[in-house]
């Protein structure tokens, strides 16, 4: 008797014998099935017992069907397209056959069917199904050596002359039924009632014990929390193919998976808690997936709240929200209905989490747990839907929850939440914090809790929130330091920018991406390139600002054109391959990607690895494996300070500054910061000078005052070559500085005189001010050789005092600025300095250098200091100010001097103005030197006494050292009725 003719037999005994009596209203379906492993062959016959109702749609797939009866009668269907109709109240003796090979190419193996020697998997529609529900029944007759699963409660197995005959009955109503088959060694224990089976290949049995013990764990957890597991039996699976899910009895685990039993148990709950929810509870898909969200909420995030890092699980929900929903692609909770990419999960499985976890905290734990306990006995072997849970819940908490339902499943998107004027008053005699609770947008109705932290207490406060904007007050007891919103991240919603991690699935979920690579870089990268393939490929020396703000980049290797133009350093990580996630420095809602591998087979090894790393902001692999990674630490919620110390000066403690210079006398650098026009803050900077020549010190001044391309001017005046006159003239001092020099002007006599080096630290003043109002984008290729290579531009402190300043000033000279510009601006002027500085210590080793800036360039050490600091490593110290605000980090010393006038300069007594090259008198002062002289509105000046006049600045450098009572001879040219412009020479006394 050969297989075939067996198989015909059980045919016949299985249709007619059906084990299930047929429901009213839902189909019977009994199923035998017989194998022939090596033509991939399955052959069988369907037996479908159809209720009374209307005719039912029967689903033949690509299978190959050899005969159809009806009620013991032939039929023969008109097939279309894989289906046929046949009418109700009938039964249906369908035989079929089909081929089934495995298809390398096919990327999704569970839309797939295969029957080989590794084993057989069928899911899907490998048999002439109904659509719907149904009872179940399936009897398989397998080849020696091999076991089968399939949903069951009760397994029975015969052996016969032709092999194992499995017979599979279920009598519970599904929506169909799989088979799963495999040369397995099978193991069995007993726990709590249900009988744990594990199929596992021969080397991975092993393994078994140990997912035994997790399904006990889980068993034993969720019974608790839920219902008792509601089956008699529970199989774990390994597929021999890369898929894995769960079904009625038991779960499928992909080969790979069962390998990392360390992995399981941070996932293994999720695979168990199907059985409750979608194998127990169906899910209504039509009407949306609420299971995948509860699954999410009561594994990983119960799971890690009860390991104290719940708050963490559920700000990586709100990440993943932020990085991978696309506002134009975004759909509201109620229309998910399956995890098919990045997006659907973060909706699903994060927002949906995230409802659970709000549910919860508003009906409290205990009314939550009862809640979820009721909807499953409810709606046990039927199809539930989000109106089924919101039914149970509003019957546990007595309360109507269509609102609170509605807004997180019907509206997409997700709260803003803005705390606005803070400030702590005292109102009726206690300490109040007063502030604004915005909502940009449509408002939710919002549980929130604040945390106010004080000298003496804490106090926890939670605020009902139903409108765009609401002031709340909340007294406290001693003095509020800071306040804390949503730092347990209860509520989904927007991170603030505070507490948005620079990480790897900013850069994965953004759809406006660059890749940036030289030409020898690409073969190196290619995998890697290949996982961004949607991504735009761009040249890296071809990249422009503006490409910067809108896109995030990923870039090859340190040290690069625009790290350094970014971030200015050229770090070194370890062997193997990594990435690094940063802020965008020019748009922080995008971020900057560094990879860098010291050999293509590293990128080969470990590129596709980068997809499973999403929530790091550094991994590094090496041969494959992982060895290192790290998120960047952000605040915990929206943090808002409040404590504004009043800083105490002891005049007792004051010392002066005679008695710093011991500790200051060997630092490589001394910043002294300036109020420019403050004479006093110079004679300060002259003293530090002085000190330090007269202990024997060797330094330079640098000077933000001069700039670079006139250092020779300054030479030659230093060395005798030119005068004073000159020296301001060739140095354009007046056009570029315009501050009045004598408030320098003795430190470059001094200098001059003890020989100190003077350098000019600053760029060309035409290229500040044409990034400050067209950005760096806007300078040519010749003016780009003259700024440094490396720049950072990734200090968020500075960038926000830097736009406090732009606020203060944009209705006065920075009125239709950009601030971005304004910021690239002030970044290259630091950079310039930082830059000219390091360059004269590598050039001179031995000696100092005493830099006079602004105190905006030194206060904080945010403008020059730590960007030398970051070029050469070398100590430095700064002295600033104190006569504006005080603050401990505003220098290393603060100095407090006594006002003075500064020595003024004679003024000719006139307003000039420059036309076609010539300096016109466009008006007199009266009682002035002008008028004295003879001079007229209108004239020309063409020199003061031997000083040839060519433009303003020229006037300014003339009377810069004339004193009263001296003589002087103008020439002007004036303009004379008829004849036109004559000579006039002008004698006077000053």
């Amino acid at each position: 008797m050969n297989i075939f003719f067996l198989f015909t037999i059980l045919v016949a005994l299985f249709s007619s014998c059906p084990e299930v009596e047929a429901s009213e209203a839902i189909p019977v379906q009994n199923i035998s099935v017989s194998f022939d492993i090596g033509k991939n062959l399955i052959k069988g016959t369907s037996v479908i017992v159809l209720p009374e109702g209307k005719p039912a749609d029967i689903y033949t797939g690509d299978l190959k069907i050899i005969s159809v009866q009806r009620n013991g009668q032939p039929l023969n269907p008109e097939i279309k397209d894989g289906v046929f109709r046949a009418g109700p109240a009938g039964t249906l003796a369908i035989v079929f056959e089909g081929i089934f090979m495995e298809k390398p190419e096919n990327k999704d193996p569970s839309a797939g069917k295969v029957i080989g020697d590794k084993g057989i998997y069928l899911t899907g529609r490998w048999y002439p199904s109904v659509e719907g529900m149904a009872f179940y029944s399936l009897k398989a007759l397998l080849p020696d050596g091999f076991r089968a699963v399939s949903e069951a409660e009760e397994v029975t197995v015969l052996d016969t002359a032709y092999g194992k005959e499995y017979s599979f009955s279920f009598p519970h109503p599904t929506d169909g039924i799989t088979l799963i088959a495999g040369r397995y060694r099978e193991l069995k224990e007993t726990f709590g009632g249900t009988d744990i089976y594990g199929y596992f290949s021969p080397e991975n049995i092993s393994l078994a014990k140990t997912y035994f013990g997790y399904v006990k764990k889980y068993l034993k957890m969720y019974g608790k929390l839920l219902i008792p597991y509601p089956y008699k039996r529970f199989s774990i699976v390994e597929n021999f193919l890369p898929d894995g899910y769960s079904r009625p009895t038991y779960t499928l685990l992909d080969q790979d998976a069962v390998r990392k039993p360390s992995s399981a148990e941070t996932s293994f709950g999720r695979e168990l808690l199907y059985q409750w929810f979608g194998n127990f509870i169906y899910v209504d898909h039509q009407k949306g997936d609420w299971s995948e969200g509860l699954i999410a909420y009561l594994s990983e995030q119960l799971r890690e709240e009860q390991g104290g890092h719940g708050w963490q699980y559920r700000k990586q929900a709100l990440t993943d929200y932020a990085n991978y929903v696309n506002p134009k692609k975004e759909f509201p909770l109620k229309e998910f209905t399956a995890p098919i990419d990045s997006l659907s999960k973060a909706i699903g499985y994060g927002k949906g989490a995230m409802l659970f976890h709000m549910l919860k905290n508003h009906a409290g734990g205990d009314v939550f747990s009862s809640a979820l306990k009721s909807f499953i006995k409810e709606n046990s072997f039927r199809g539930a839907s989000w109106d089924d849970l919101r039914n149970t819940f509003e019957i546990a908490t007595g309360k109507n929850l269509e609102g609170f339902f509605d807004q997180w499943l019907s509206r997409t998107g997700v709260p803003l939440i803005i705390i606005n004027d803070p400030k702590v008053l005292v109102l009726k005699g206690v300490p109040t914090v007063v502030f604004d609770i915005v909502q940009d947008g449509d408002p939710y109705i919002l549980d929130l809790t604040v945390n106010i932290k004080t000298d003496k207490a804490e106090i926890t406060e939670k605020l009902k929130v139903e409108n765009g904007k609401e002031t709340f007050e909340i007294p406290v007891e001693g003095n509020p330091l800071r306040m804390i919103i949503d730092g347990n991240y209860d509520i989904m919603r927007k991170l603030s920018k505070e507490e948005y991690p620079p990480v790897i699935s900013r850069l994965l979920g953004d759809e406006k991406r660059l890749v940036l690579v030289s030409d020898e870089d690409k073969e190196k990268y290619s995998e890697l390139m290949n996982a961004m393939k949607d991504a735009v490929v761009k040249d890296e020396y071809d990249i422009r600002d503006e490409d910067i703000k809108t896109n995030s980049l990923l870039v090859f290797g340190y040290g690069g054109p625009v790290l350094r133009r970014l971030f200015g350093d050229d770090r070194k990580v370890g062997d193997g391959f990594s990435m690094e996630i940063r802020k965008n420095p020019l748009n922080t809602s995008k971020v900057i990607a560094i990879a860098s591998a010291n050999a293509k087979n590293e990128v080969d090894l470990s590129a596709g690895e980068i997809l499973n790393y999403g929530k790091y902001s550094f991994v590094r692999f090496k041969n494959g494996k992982n060895v290192q990674k790290q998120t960047d630490v952000t605040e915990q919620g929206i943090v808002v300070g409040l404590d504004e110390p009043v800083l105490v000066i002891q005049p007792q403690k004051i010392v002066k500054i005679n008695e710093i210079i011991p500790k200051i006398l060997h630092k490589p650098i001394i910043y002294i910061g300036e109020q420019h026009t403050n004479y006093e803050d110079h004679k300060v900077q002259l003293k530090v000078i002085m000190s330090l020549h007269e202990k024997g010190r060797k330094f330079a001044i640098g000077m933000e005052m001069l700039q670079m391309p006139f250092q020779r001017f300054i030479n030659d005046y230093l060395g005798g070559a030119i005068s004073e006159k000159e020296f301001l003239k060739n140095t354009q001092y007046f056009k570029r500085w315009q501050f009045d020099f004598n408030l320098y002007r003795e430190i470059i006599e001094y200098a001059k005189a003890k020989n100190i080096p003077v350098i000019a630290l600053n760029l060309r003043s035409e290229i500040i001010k044409k990034v400050s109002s067209e950005g760096l984008d806007s300078l040519t290729d010749v003016e780009r050789g003259e700024i440094p290579e490396s720049m950072d531009m990734s200090d968020e402190d500075y960038r926000e005092k830097l736009r406090e300043i732009f606020r203060q000033h944009q209705h006065s000279n920075m009125e239709g600025r950009n601030f971005d510009n304004f910021y690239q601006a002030q970044i290259l002027w630091d950079e310039t300095m930082a830059h000219s500085i390091d360059e004269f210590l590598k050039k001179n080793p031995d000696s100092q250098m005493v830099v006079l800036a602004g105190t905006g360039h030194v206060m904080y050490g945010y403008g020059i200091p730590k960007r030398t600091h970051r070029l050469n490593g070398k100590d430095y110290v700064t002295i600033v100010s104190g006569t504006g605000s005080v603050d401990e980090d505003l220098g290393d010393y603060l100095y407090l001097a006594e006002s003075l006038p500064p020595p003024s300069a004679l003024k000719l007594g006139v307003v000039l103005k420059e036309k076609n090259g010539k300096v016109l008198v466009d008006k007199i002062v009266p009682g002035s030197v002008a008028k004295s002289v003879g001079i007229k509105e209108d004239d020309i000046i063409v020199s003061l006494d031997d000083w040839k006049i060519e433009d303003i600045a020229d006037v300014k450098i003339f009377m810069l050292d004339k004193k009263r009572g001296e003589k002087i001879t103008v020439k002007v040219m004036r303009k004379v009725f008829l004849t036109g412009y004559r000579e006039f020479i002008l004698n006077g006394t000053i």
